[in-house]
């Protein structure tokens, strides 16, 4: 089954889309990664989706990727008197730690570590920002803060601090419990919400042990500033554009769409484009302009995948807004400006061996029209350093480990394939012609180039090039 566009299409299951039905439409219509979100799913229905994504793959032949994405640590008023107070510009309102109902006067928090890291100045925004307030005085369990924004303000409404470094990490005692099941379930990708500084990746990488990869979500403004260092240590990451949107101006996020994108790009890490992409098609069978035009950018820049929210998790047409997506895709890739576009930010290979040889890779491609590009993979790297250079042949990675072939499901080009490691260098070239052949990427007499490292089977070691014709019946010719 080839997808005919290079951008993987990530969708979020839910109330509208998690039964095995659902699953195996979405897939078809162009889903290669689904998103279990832990605000909603229990452990239960963790391993129900998994049960039924799992099934579709074995049916389909070929690796579905399974991203559960943590909740991370929500912060929320606590009880007003009355459930909501209403709030003019330039009042005075005392936030404390006490249970008691709030008033018009004061409002409960529930959270000491706001108060530790709340300082003069600070903004608190709530209920998605729909409220400002600034903060005027802080104690040890108060904080005065005065009100920038009039309107109503409501029991257990969620707040954001964009201003304060919180003395707290990213997961939270929920998400340990979450992360530890999800990867006895074998998931492929954990989702870290709320990232502020590289020791919540640390944390995180410490407690999956390798058994799944780890995608930063860049919510937080602590998170742009340390963003080089948070990309070294992750292993993806996400442009969750809205709670970005609520923490920074709006007007901001575009532009650090693309920085992250392309600084993602950079490192060969995969970056997802996330939030609102198609949010009209949660009520409407068809997106808006602006939106076809959103998902077009990502697709433009080079991003590795775009992702579905609501849209397909609880929206009233999950399939059709898949199959929108993956048309748009297709059509943006097919535009004559998209080859040029796609590699206008591209950067010079790190200099070591792997890299050179994937440089290479497209280089030499390019110059002999192949038909396509073939990589022996067993973690992925020799696969994601080829699409790190976003070439315009496809590439087929080849790998005798599943677990290998879901997480690189995440990343920008990669048609993976599952099959044995083959005996010998011959062997090797044999094998990447006649699978070429038989996925439909190359006829016979047309040149394929094959990279891998050698030996065989030894992560990170790209140390190969080789030209090879597919013969008559799929084999290597000459």
């Amino acid at each position: 089954m080839i997808r005919n566009r290079r951008v993987k299409i990530l969708a979020t299951l839910g109330p509208s889309s998690d039964t095995p039905e659902m699953i195996e439409r979405l897939f078809y219509a162009g889903a290669d990664v689904f998103r279990i979100n832990m605000s909603h799913a229990s452990h239960e229905k963790m391993k129900e989706l998994t049960q039924a994504i799992r099934k579709v793959e074995a049916e389909a032949g070929r690796p579905i990727g399974i991203l559960v994405d943590l909740q991370g640590p929500k912060l929320r008023l606590g009880a007003i008197k009355g459930e909501k107070i209403e709030i003019e510009i330039g009042d005075e309102i005392t936030f404390d730690q006490s249970e008691k109902e709030g008033t018009s006067k004061r409002i409960p928090l529930p959270h000491p570590e706001i108060f530790k890291g709340v300082e003069i100045g600070h903004r608190l925004l709530i209920d998605d920002g729909k409220m400002t307030l600034e903060v005027t005085g802080t104690k040890a369990n108060k904080i005065k803060a005065k009100a920038k924004t009039a309107g109503t303000l409501s029991s257990r409404k969620g707040i954001s601090l964009p201003d304060s470094l919180l003395p707290m990490g990213a997961i939270t005692k929920k998400d340990f419990a979450d992360l530890e099941f999800a990867v006895n379930q074998g998931i492929d990708w954990i989702a870290l919400s709320f990232v502020q500084r590289v020791e919540d990746i640390a944390q995180a990488r410490k407690h999956a042990r390798g058994r799944a990869a780890i995608l930063a979500k860049l919510e937080k403004p602590s998170a742009i500033k340390w963003l080089d260092d948070i990309i070294e240590v992750s292993d993806g990451l996400m442009v969750a554009r809205g709670d970005l949107g609520v923490e920074l101006p709006v007007e901001q996020v575009p532009g650090l769409q693309k920085r992250i994108t392309f600084a993602s790009r950079k490192a060969g890490k995969p970056v997802v484009i996330a939030t609102q992409m198609l949010e009209s098609m949660i009520s409407a069978p068809v997106p808006t302009r602006a939106e076809v035009s959103d998902v077009a950018a990502a697709v433009f820049d080079g991003a590795d995948a775009v992702m579905l929210s609501a849209e397909s998790a609880a929206g009233q047409y999950p399939v059709e807004a898949v199959a929108t997506m993956d048309r748009i895709a297709q059509q943006v890739e097919q535009d004559e400006l998209y080859k040029d576009t796609v590699r206008t930010y591209q950067t010079p290979p790190e200099p070591t061996g792997p890299d050179a040889i994937a440089a290479a890779v497209h280089t030499v491609s390019e110059t002999l029209n192949s038909s396509a590009i073939i990589c022996y993979t067993s973690s992925g790297s020799t696969g994601m350093r080829v699409a790190r250079e976003r070439p315009n042949k496809p590439i087929l990675a080849l790998t005798p480990i599943v677990a290998t072939g879901r997480r690189i499901a995440l990343t920008w080009g990669l048609h993976c394939v599952l099959t044995k490691d083959p005996e010998d260098l011959d062997d090797m070239v044999d094998k990447a012609c006649r699978i070429t052949y038989q996925e439909g990427f190359a006829k016979p007499g047309q040149r394929v180039i094959i990279t891998a490292g050698v030996p065989l089977g030894t992560p990170g070691a790209t140390n190969m090039l080789r030209i090879a014709f597919v013969g008559d019946d799929g084999n290597m010719r000459g």
